[in-house]
């Protein structure tokens, strides 16, 4: 079948008749979006195609704030619908025009909106939100300066315009600003009243006793300083038919201040998060669990004074829970995680740097449970130092039908076995995350531990008694090898020709992965990542820190994984330019490029990253002494979507830029 595109000139072009939209939106429905977006560049009609609304279902449009983006913004008027992120908004012209036509093209087809890193003024913001007749979800995070003054949404006309537009806003995030008011918070949420999800994390909320008044801060009458539990607890009175979500991460909620929140009369809320509330202890949580028993999403990690009780607690009393995390919480041990994983409807679970954890009771609880009653999706274990190989090997193979994303990373005793256990159980993974295991090994990924395990070398074979570094070497016999003097045994060309003719439990098994982090495994080498990094929907890949890795390893990697839009070579002495140049060609989908301290990295990596990385959006190459500034000023007028670039002391200079 001969293709031409719409708009082509060319004489020996065949024409062909146009397929019907309806044919081209079935065709592109079976691809990834990377490929749909790659495919809506062939041709006006495949670009039509692209935009069904089947396709553009929470889609979010992110850019700064320029001239540039005015033609944007009405270009994305023929949408039915839209998102928008706008960053770098201030008072000056160009950001008050922007806004504007915000309003004039996107009014009622804008769903959502945020204004990260942005210090816009008052007037701005209430000229637009009256024509946002269809927003759901309003970001406010960090605009200190629409707050500061207190006088915000203050003319009665102006809080009637903003409810008449607001009247249908679901999602309110008030995050990290450090002037917000009891007067300031009852003008905007007044203006809500159909909220589901509030954010206030990181806000000063005075939760403390007042002990000249005898009764909490802000208690008797609005504050003009600081949002009180006395409004917040009004809110959640007036709004407990719709609220089914509360952040209060990083403030200084009290157990008896929680305990206020979740004895509201009616409130039923499924989703709270309250990381970094370092005050909270075991009471807070049991009072929480027995009050709020319809949680489905709990976030507690960072709460350092919580201990097992808590999680006994939430293994009795929320037997509907989805999502735990009790990540950071470094007193939790074992106890209480057999119950834990009972929960018939547990899919994610967060234990990352619970330092006594060893799995030995998770094991227990999977065992105890009915295979069909089994939903864990998500298992984050990062910095457990105490999992080991058989931990690892059962939890793999009790979770093998259900577990798609599994972070093992920092845990320093997980070796070979482990990732062959992963590779043989967990084929349905998306997410692998395996950074400083250092034990883990190019056998490993080949799926050939057992061989390397049983076949000693003249290192590793038996020459006799040694004394133990008790006692030292009296010279009659070599004193046994230190740990850090092991290197592993080498893989020959006649392993590798053994592994390619055996299907072993080698990485390749782990055909779905869009994500895998190898950092710091130090004792890989080319022999392996050119063999097993053949994912073609892989999306990120971290090979930082593996010193072993050459431009081999890279151009290997770059022609089997070409959907890769994020990848971290820092710290890779064996990258150079030659790879760079064989592998940038196959990578015109990457974003987010990592290649600091890569001194065999030169100005000719960035005329090739321009040439065939024109989407990246983050560059990093500090620490790179060959590359010179003035390639650096060519990289920045070539790449249209470059929005952060690192180059702290290239070429010796001390040197940094975050766009």
């Amino acid at each position: 079948m001969v293709w031409t595109m719409g708009d082509s000139d060319g004489e020996d072009a065949v024409d062909t008749p146009a397929l019907p939209v309806e044919v081209v939106v079935y065709i592109l429905s079976f691809l990834h979006a990377a490929d749909r977006k790659e495919a809506s560049l062939v041709c006006r009609s495949w670009y039509s195609a692209s935009q069904d609304p089947r396709f553009q279902r929470n889609v979010t449009f992110r850019f700064p704030a320029s001239a540039s983006s005015l033609e944007l913004i009405r270009g994305l008027g023929r949408k039915p619908r839209c998102s928008l992120i706008i960053s770098q908004l201030d008072g000056f012209s160009i950001s008050r025009s922007l806004l504007l036509e915000v309003g004039l093209c996107l009014g009622p087809k804008l769903e959502s909106l945020a204004l990260p890193g942005s210090s816009i003024t008052e007037a701005s913001l209430l000229a637009l939100l009256p024509r946002l007749s269809s927003l759901r979800r309003l970001d406010l995070r960090g605009l200190d300066s629409l707050f500061m003054s207190g006088a915000f949404l203050s003319r009665e006309e102006h809080r009637q315009q903003v409810r008449s537009a607001l009247c249908g806003l679901e999602e309110l995030d008030l995050s990290d600003l450090r002037y917000l008011s009891d007067l300031t918070f009852n003008r905007l949420t007044g203006c809500t009243p159909r909220l589901r999800r509030l954010s206030l994390a990181g806000c000063h909320i005075a939760f403390e006793f007042d002990p000249y008044r005898g009764c909490p801060v802000g208690a008797v009458e609005d504050s003009s300083a600081l949002l009180s539990l006395r409004n917040l607890r009004r809110l959640l009175m007036e709004q407990k038919s719709t609220l089914v979500a509360l952040d209060l991460s990083r403030t200084s909620i009290t157990p008896e201040s929680l305990r206020t929140v979740a004895q509201v009369q009616g409130l039923f809320l499924e989703e709270l998060i309250l990381h970094g509330c370092k005050e909270l202890t075991n009471y807070s949580v049991e009072v929480l669990v027995k009050h709020q028993p319809s949680l489905l999403k709990l976030d507690i990690s960072g709460c350092t004074e919580l201990t097992s009780r808590s999680v006994e607690a939430i293994a009795r009393g929320l037997r509907s829970l989805t999502h735990l995390s009790l990540s950071q919480d470094w007193r939790i041990t074992e106890k209480g995680l057999s119950d834990l994983l009972l929960l018939p409807s547990l899919r994610s679970l967060d234990l990352s740097e619970c330092l006594h954890i060893n799995g030995t009771e998770m094991v227990k609880g999977l065992k105890g449970s009915n295979a069909a009653r089994r939903q864990l999706e998500t298992l984050n274990l990062r910095s457990c130092t105490y999992i080991r190989d058989p931990a690892v090997f059962f939890l793999a193979q009790l979770l093998g039908d259900t577990l798609c994303e599994l972070d093992l990373t920092s845990c320093s005793n997980v070796t070979d076995l482990s990732v062959c256990a992963v590779a043989t159980y967990l084929q349905k993974l998306v997410v692998l995350r395996l950074g400083w295991c250092k034990e883990v090994t190019d056998w490993g990924l080949l799926g050939m531990v057992q061989r390397a395990k049983c076949e000693p070398d003249e290192e590793t074979g038996d020459k006799g008694p040694r004394f133990t570094r008790t006692f030292g070497n009296m010279g009659f016999f070599k004193p046994p090898r230190l740990p850090f003097e092991e290197r592993p045994k080498l893989v020959t060309p006649n392993d590798l020709e053994q592994f390619r003719q055996q299907a072993g439990a080698s990485l390749l098994a782990l055909s779905r992965l869009q994500e895998l982090d190898l950092s710091a495994c130090s004792k890989l080498t080319d022999s392996s990542i050119t063999q097993v990094m053949r994912f073609p929907d892989l999306h990120h890949l971290s090979l930082s820190m593996l010193p072993e890795i050459t431009d081999d390893s890279l151009v290997s990697t770059a022609r089997h994984c070409r959907s890769l839009t994020s990848l971290v070579l820092s710290h890779c002495p064996g990258i150079s330019d030659r790879g760079v140049a064989q592998a940038a060609p196959y990578l015109p989908r990457l974003q987010h490029l990592y290649l600091s301290c890569c001194n065999n990295i030169t100005d000719r990596s960035l005329l090739l990253l321009v040439q065939h990385c024109k989407r990246l959006r983050t560059l990093d190459i500090s620490r790179c002494n060959n590359i010179s500034v003035a390639a650096v000023d060519f990289l920045q007028t070539q790449l249209p979507f470059l929005e952060n670039l690192h180059y702290k002391f290239i070429g010796g200079a001390d040197l940094s830029l975050s766009l």
